[in-house]
């Protein structure tokens, strides 16, 4: 018997998926094979075809060779979104060996750490990055550094402009590249000759991705991704965006590739559906609405500051959006208003899903129909179920209505994390269940909406205090364009509320008054014992808040 949500699904979408039985490598050229002379990917105007993508995938696949790359081996991608990323993926994976996916802006320590951990001896980075990791200790630092230079993906007219001898002109190109001595050049990989045809292919259980989480609450730990995993939740959201048409939809990733989501709705999803990728290293949304002039996106994923500024750009400049059919937002709280806005000027509907890295990453989602719920993160995806529990007792469900962990089960969710039994232990329950660390509430239909976090939530005076209940009792204050709430030590043991606020123009921090305020909301002790203003509040590339760093902030503040 189907479960309660699929009847809220749209009209065509199964309740289960065709599980696959081979590797991401059978995806590729599956769509190298079938699209031919399609266009893959569209980068600042230059096109790459399928035909071409794949073979340059196979001689990228034997440079890496060349390079001692075996299967199994881990092969660092430190690049942001453009063709050499989606080459470099791909072949990989067709050695058999691992991607390891980066920030290719983040520090120096932070990719130490990363490093020590997974050990990978190759890299490919943006050239950009190379000196970050040249910097690394050498028993961290990968012994073979390629280099990708953006430019050299850029039409030769564009190429040829950026030499230029202006003053913006040579800002744009040092944005873009930068020197990178005693590192290989990308263009050197590629001149391999191809892998043989018959070398041997991974299995479609053997480990194909150990993506790192954001950290947010604590060191980054390396979700270990299968062939099946990544294979099965491209499958799921071909199956949720029912009516995508093969080889005929337009792709914009905007979201980078080195994050989960934009991972499999690029790299996996959008190759999957033979689809034209348009590529942008960086959200820039001029540049986003003159690709839309020659290529109008059919499927806009993002997040919700990006809907918005997108939408008023489109309607300040007189751009139509009308081909975005298929638009998910996640990440962040979806408000009604932004809703609005997009749906104003695109031609479908702006449904907010839910994910995390370790469910490869997507696991519920509203659905492209009437049905959907603005507000929730939908329901479960094809072949995907969720039960919610008591946060200190997994083993017990709780009645429906109540707020409890949300648990997810499916064939996106991972095997547990590189090198640490003891959290996968901790995250992944023996009959396989995923714990989220979201406190949810879920409906008699199953669509569900995030409360809080399980580790997120403040402990004083034996309460639990929401993060998010307080957030949004002060986001209603006139003066507070934003807002944080994190939990600091306090002297008597337990912890003490804190705010973390950015002010509107013109206003100044008054704790008295947004004290009084909190009291007429809130109950006395989820009331902030301190409010902190800060210029900004530190957020992941998606836009998410990092509490962690947010506490990191309040705490050097307070002193």
């Amino acid at each position: 018997m189907d479960a309660p949500w699929v009847r809220h699904y749209q009209p065509g979408v199964p309740a289960q998926i065709e599980l696959p039985t081979e590797s991401l490598v059978a995806l590729y050229e599956r769509s190298v094979a079938e699209a031919g002379d399609a266009v893959a990917t569209e980068f600042f105007g230059a096109t790459v075809t399928y035909r071409e993508l794949g073979e340059r995938i196979a001689r990228a696949a034997a440079g890496l060779r060349a390079l001692g790359v075996r299967a199994g081996d881990r092969v660092a991608l430190v690049l942001p979104n453009c063709p050499q990323h989606v080459i470099a993926f791909y072949a990989v994976l067709r050695l058999g060996a691992v991607v390891v996916e980066h920030n290719p802006l983040y520090t120096e320590r932070e990719l130490r750490t990363i490093f020590a951990d997974h050990a990978a001896r190759v890299a490919i980075c943006w050239d950009a990055a190379a000196g970050t990791l040249q910097a690394m200790p050498e028993d961290v630092r990968p012994a073979h550094i390629v280099s990708v230079n953006l430019l050299n993906a850029f039409p030769l007219v564009k190429r040829l402009a950026l030499r230029l001898p202006l003053k913006k002109l040579r800002a744009t190109r040092a944005r873009l590249t930068q020197p990178a001595p005693g590192t290989m050049p990308w263009e050197r990989l590629l001149a391999a000759a191809p892998v043989e045809p018959d070398h041997p292919r991974p299995g479609v259980h053997d480990l194909a991705v150990i993506q790192y989480t954001s950290g947010t609450t604590g060191t980054p730990k390396g979700a270990m991704l299968s062939h099946y995993n990544l294979f099965s939740n491209a499958r799921q959201g071909e199956a949720w965006m029912h009516g995508a048409e093969y080889r005929k939809e337009i792709f914009y990733a905007i979201l980078p590739m080195f994050h989960a989501f934009g991972m499999t709705l690029f790299l996996t999803y959008g190759v999957l559906k033979q689809a034209r990728l348009v590529l942008f290293p960086a959200f820039d949304v001029d540049l986003v609405l003159d690709a839309a002039r020659k290529s109008p996106p059919s499927v806009y994923c993002a997040v919700p500051p990006i809907y918005e500024r997108t939408a008023t750009r489109a309607k300040e400049r007189g751009i139509s959006l009308r081909s975005a059919k298929y638009c998910i937002s996640g990440a962040m709280n979806l408000p009604d208003s932004v809703v609005e806005l997009w749906e104003s000027v695109s031609g479908g509907l702006l449904v907010e899903g839910y994910g995390m890295t370790e469910a490869s990453p997507v696991c519920l989602g509203n659905p492209f129909a009437p049905s959907r719920r603005t507000g929730t993160i939908g329901i479960p995806f094809p072949s995907t179920y969720m039960k919610v529990v008591d946060p200190d007792d997994p083993s017990r469900e709780v009645p429906q209505g109540e707020r409890g962990e949300l648990l997810i089960k499916g064939p996106q969710v991972f095997g547990g994390y590189w090198k640490n039994p003891e959290e996968t232990e901790r995250t992944l329950l023996p009959d396989g269940w995923l714990r989220t660390g979201d406190v949810v509430t879920v409906d008699a239909d199953g669509f569900t909406t995030i409360v809080d976090r399980v580790k997120e939530l403040i402990i004083t005076g034996g309460f639990n205090v929401s993060p998010s209940e307080v957030e949004a009792a002060l986001r209603g204050h006139p003066d507070i364009a934003d807002v944080a709430v994190v939990g600091v030590p306090a002297a008597s043991g337990g912890e003490r509320v804190v705010a973390a606020v950015t002010l509107r123009p013109g206003a100044e921090l008054d704790a008295a008054a947004l004290r009084e305020w909190s009291h007429a909301r809130l109950a006395g002790y989820k009331v902030p014992r301190e409010f902190v203003a800060v210029d900004e509040l530190p957020t992941s590339m998606l836009g998410k808040v990092l509490r962690k760093q947010v506490r990191d902030k309040v705490l050097a503040q307070l002193g």
